[in-house]
């Protein structure tokens, strides 16, 4: 009797062990082959090529975007918030010192601005025109005429096209980056050489919308969001309204 007492506890404690172990393999297996990509789009399995022509394709097809973000170039360091549909765009700019609202229904394009940019404080000829003019200008939307030099830089802040042209193209060979979280989203990094060609965020919940974009050589980084939100635009009142005819006076933006 006592010398199969022992043999019987062993049996039972390997057959534990063995219980244990299959569990917490199991276990370990299971959290090792969780899909990150359970619940999402899918497009985080695609290969970062296909990611990236999903997503031109989605932002392509919408109706309506809203971008925010700062954008750095040769002419300058430009701070945007735009809403942007097939029709125009409205929003804001700013650069350097100076603030203005963009406003674009068609082809009619319309700048509003404190006095302060329209003011030239600097100048030793003409100052108080100037500041006279300044004052009448102060909060008025000015119609900007088609044949300004000016009119088709300022377009661009409105044009969707040709903001998301800008901002969605990747230069070199385009790979897969990490996992993230923006604006709420769940998303999959995709970018251009070795990040100097650009980053862009793709959403993996709903459509493969790109939702953050920064550009190489610190560039800057643009949020994109309120994808196909409608929003209304319409040409200011007459009340509201300079009409310079064929140029714009000079600012001091």
């Amino acid at each position: 009797m006592t010398s199969v007492a022992p043999a019987v506890r062993n049996r039972r404690r390997t057959a534990l062990a063995v219980v244990l172990c299959a569990g917490l393999t199991a276990a370990l297996t299971a959290c090792a082959g969780e899909d990150p990509d359970k619940g999402t789009n899918g497009v985080g399995r695609l290969p970062a090529a296909e990611i990236e022509t999903k997503t031109r394709t989605a932002a392509d097809a919408a109706d309506a975007v809203r971008l925010a973000g700062k954008l750095v170039s040769k002419g300058g360091t430009y701070t945007l918030d735009m809403q942007l549909n097939e029709e125009g765009g409205t929003g804001s700019v700013t650069s350097g010192k100076s603030t203005f609202v963009l406003l674009r229904v068609g082809d009619e394009l319309f700048l509003k601005a404190d006095s302060a940019f329209w003011n030239h404080e600097e100048s030793d000829q003409g100052s108080a025109a100037d500041r006279e003019a300044a004052e009448k200008l102060d909060g008025k939307y000015v119609k900007v005429p088609e044949g300004d030099p000016t009119y088709k830089q300022l377009r661009g802040f409105t044009d969707k096209e040709i903001l998301l042209d800008g901002l969605l193209s990747l230069h070199g060979k385009v790979s897969k980056g990490d996992r993230d979280t923006v604006s709420g989203l769940r998303t999959i990094q995709i970018y251009g050489g070795k990040g100097e060609g650009g980053a862009l965020d793709v959403a993996l919940e709903g459509k493969p919308y790109p939702v953050r974009f920064a550009r190489g050589g610190g560039g800057g980084t643009v949020r994109l969001r309120d994808w196909n939100k409608p929003f209304v635009l319409e040409a200011p009142a007459e009340d509201d309204t300079v009409d310079y005819g064929g140029q714009l006076p000079k600012s001091s933006g």
